[in-house]
């Protein structure tokens, strides 16, 4: 079977929720038999995101292939079990990136290059790069919302396609906003109405109309909503909030959602295996207890900036039936007077990655009272690196013991710059002096790691050798290992030469672990990642203790 194309637009405004739709959809039809990828075109012009402010976009999520992307790649690894790469997003800016350097090398013979053909033809073959043998389906979620000037390309390559590759193998669904007015007691048409005349404006009629919404449509407005947008009304949906968002795909199974696409795109007729997804939802719905963990960063208190670390916690807790109530520490706030105070009630502290001196210091006497008073620590990429400039200062005496992130000019710099990446085009070492661009210029991707047998990284993941995504530019500095060794640092995985540190540990503690790279990117609420499932279960027991001390 070819494969078969859903295109997913959204209007009235942003952050209604497309990417969580095309996951839920993905996993409905995953559950269906069917192979299923998802891509999101972004109509920015910034050729990734990761440059971006995490306040303005959120967290830059990181595939296995080193592309920095969109956080709704998290979403649809999450509900799809299954990662993504480069080819699963695309933006405005690197679509233009890509047509200016075929002008400037001639590709165009000459030709004068313009949105129409040029551009569009560029989106309509990133799209259709996806399509294989093995693929049954491909959800493309188009970015921003319609109406947008920016987004105007990547709807006119999608209206194209339909031409391009066959109606049959084409479907349009639109997410758009039913508003509940209370005053008036009633749901409101009228934006959905005027989103979907915008996108028959451009040519694009849609198939299905996913209603969002805080009630359920009723069958009546779904007969408005129908007659205006000249839509069956079978294809209109009810998206309604729910308190738990792997929830969605159960709420769109029982209004039909999958088995009409099912049904439009001529797939498989075969009843969807949710039973996992329903064991899931039901453990996450009804915890056995409760815990707090703290997460200490700048940005902590914005969810987005680390959407996928705030995830993974939650599947830690799925895994050891717990309920996770997350206390936000802002590490600008914190001093060695005060930190008592911020870290009163916690059961486990989090300290996720992040660049820039500020809240540095903070995290540093956090990650000191942690240790000194037993309360499990798990510290990734910058956490990592602030929890051996405290073992350097605090235990191996270094006072000045610093990153050269922070004080270039340090004499102990523990943490230092590495000029050294691995290439995941050329699969090749290579030596970088010029770090003037900041995009894509990081350690970027998986990269191979070897376990210490009896540790808690090898107890966690059961094996000696993992996989793990990483993001960024500075390391720890190998020139210091023997004497943190020596004063009782572990460390617990190292690069298979020996090289790079990339976990740390530290004995007669209930469990303190950082690691370099990235474990939040590949942990699904199916399969929690080992490090989180661990270290939730460390401070579960941390929290049954204080309530039992004589235990």
């Amino acid at each position: 079977m070819k494969t078969k194309f859903i295109f997913i637009t959204g209007g009235v405004l942003s952050s209604l929720g497309k990417g969580l739709a095309a996951a839920s959809l993905g996993s409905l039809l995953q559950a269906r038999g069917l192979t299923v990828t998802i891509q999101k075109l972004d109509p920015y012009i910034n050729v990734d995101p990761g440059t971006m402010n995490p306040f303005q976009h959120g967290e830059v999520f990181v595939t296995d292939d080193g592309a920095e992307t969109d956080l709704d790649l998290g979403h649809y690894e999450r509900y799809l079990n299954t990662p993504m790469s480069q080819k699963n997003n695309y933006t405005s800016g690197s679509i233009y990136h890509t047509v200016i350097t075929k002008e400037r090398r001639g590709d165009y013979l000459g030709g004068t290059v313009q949105v129409i053909p040029h551009i569009t033809d560029e989106i309509k073959q990133s799209i259709c790069s996806l399509a294989s043998d093995d693929l049954d389906v491909a959800i493309i979620e188009i970015g921003g919302t319609v109406g947008d000037i920016e987004g105007l390309p990547f709807l006119e390559a999608i209206r194209q396609l339909r031409g391009d590759i066959g109606r049959d193998r084409c479907l349009y669904i639109h997410l758009t906003l039913v508003p509940y007015l209370n005053a008036a007691g009633e749901h409101k048409t009228k934006p959905t109405q005027h989103s979907v005349k915008e996108l028959r404006s451009i040519g694009i009629q849609p198939d299905i109309i996913l209603c969002r919404c805080e009630k359920a449509v009723p069958l009546e407005l779904k007969r408005k909503i129908a007659l205006f947008c000249d839509v069956e009304t079978d294809a209109v949906f009810s998206c309604i909030d729910v308190q738990n968002i792997y929830e969605v795909p159960l709420r769109l199974y029982e209004e039909g959602f999958d088995q009409k696409v099912a049904i439009m795109l001529r797939l498989p007729a075969k009843n969807p295996n949710l039973k996992p997804w329903r064991e899931m939802v039901d453990r996450s719905n009804n915890p056995q207890g409760k815990i707090t963990i703290g997460v200490a960063g700048k940005y902590v208190e914005f969810k987005e900036a680390y959407k996928s670390v705030y995830e993974a916690l939650d599947h830690g807790g799925l895994a050891n039936r717990v309920e996770i109530i997350f206390k936000h520490i802002n590490t600008e706030e914190i001093t060695s007077q005060n930190v008592a105070e911020h870290l009163r009630g916690v059961d486990g502290v989090l300290v996720p990655g992040g660049f820039g001196i500020r809240g540095v210091e903070g995290k540093i006497e956090t990650i000191r009272y942690l240790r000194e008073n037993k309360i499990p620590f798990f510290g990734i990429c910058l956490g990592l690196q602030c929890a051996v400039i405290e073992y350097a200062r605090n235990v191996l005496g270094l006072s000045d013991a610093n990153s050269e992130e922070f004080n270039p000019i340090s004499t102990n710099k523990v943490i230092y710059l590495m000029t050294e990446w691995f290439d995941h085009k050329t699969n090749a070492v290579e030596k970088r002096d010029d770090y003037s661009n900041k995009g894509g210029t990081m350690r970027l991707g998986a990269y191979p790691c070897v376990l210490q047998a009896g540790s808690l990284a090898e107890k966690a993941y059961s094996t000696l050798e993992i996989s793990e995504r990483h993001r960024h530019r500075f390391e720890f500095n190998m020139e210091y290992r023997e004497r943190l060794e020596k004063a009782g640092l572990i460390f617990s995985g190292v690069s298979p030469d020996g090289r790079l540190a990339e976990i740390i540990e530290i004995k007669d503690h209930p469990w303190f672990l950082g690691c370099q790279f990235h474990p939040e990117f590949k942990s699904y609420p199916m399969h929690p990642h080992p490090l989180f499932k661990d270290f939730i279960q460390a401070s579960k027991e941390y929290a049954s203790k204080k309530k039992s001390p004589n235990k």
